[in-house]
C-alpha cells in the first residue's frame, strides 16, 4: 500500500499509549489499532483532525506516501 500510517511513531514520540489515545478520542481501541497497524482502507478527516490535535502534530507526521 503506497500510503503508510506512522501513527505508532508519533504516539511513541509523544509518549502516549493506544488505550490513552483511544480514550481521549472517544473511539474503541480496536478501531484505533486498525489505523495504527496500517490496516485501514480510509480515514475520516475528523479522525485525522482529532489525532493531530491530541498529539500536537500535522497530518504529514501521520501519513506518508511511498511509491511501490
Amino acid at each position: 500500500m503506497p500510503i503508510i500510517v506512522n501513527l505508532d511513531v508519533m504516539m511513541a514520540k509523544r509518549k502516549i499509549g493506544l488505550m490513552e489515545l483511544a480514550e481521549k478520542m472517544e473511539i474503541t481501541p480496536a478501531n484505533l489499532s486498525i489505523l495504527k497497524n496500517n490496516k485501514a482502507k480510509a480515514v475520516r478527516f475528523s479522525t485525522l483532525e482529532q489525532i493531530c490535535r491530541i498529539l500536537d502534530c500535522q497530518p504529514a507526521d501521520i501519513l506518508e506516501y511511498r511509491e511501490e
